[in-house]
């Protein structure tokens, strides 16, 4: 069984005992957060479709670890004017370890 959830703007496949890696959610590590907003849930091979969300599925998670992802570097240049800039940025992410999909 696996279900689709939006978390930060941004579609993700999970299921039971996943470690999944999401946008920075504002909680501290070992708390226990519920997604709300399901898309999708394939169930014994049967698939229910949300328009958008589904009202009775919730997916629930522990958050594992608070951290930052990969530096990311962005250069901007004009050719013949010598102007440059290097730029760059560290996105915050969450690693949630799914625990339960819940279908009532």
């Amino acid at each position: 069984m696996f279900a689709i959830i939006k978390s930060g703007g941004r579609q993700v496949r999970v299921e039971e005992g996943a470690v999944v890696t999401v946008d920075h959610i504002d909680e501290p590590v070992g708390e226990t957060i519920t997604f709300d907003q399901v898309l999708f849930i394939d169930k014994d091979n049967s698939c229910i479709a949300g328009q958008p969300f589904i009202d009775t599925v919730t997916v629930t998670g522990i958050i594992d670890n608070q951290g930052r992802g990969e530096k990311i570097r962005v250069f901007r240049k004009k050719r013949r004017k010598a102007w440059r800039r290097t730029l760059g940025h560290r996105t915050a992410l969450t690693k949630v370890r799914i625990t339960s999909i819940e279908a009532t």
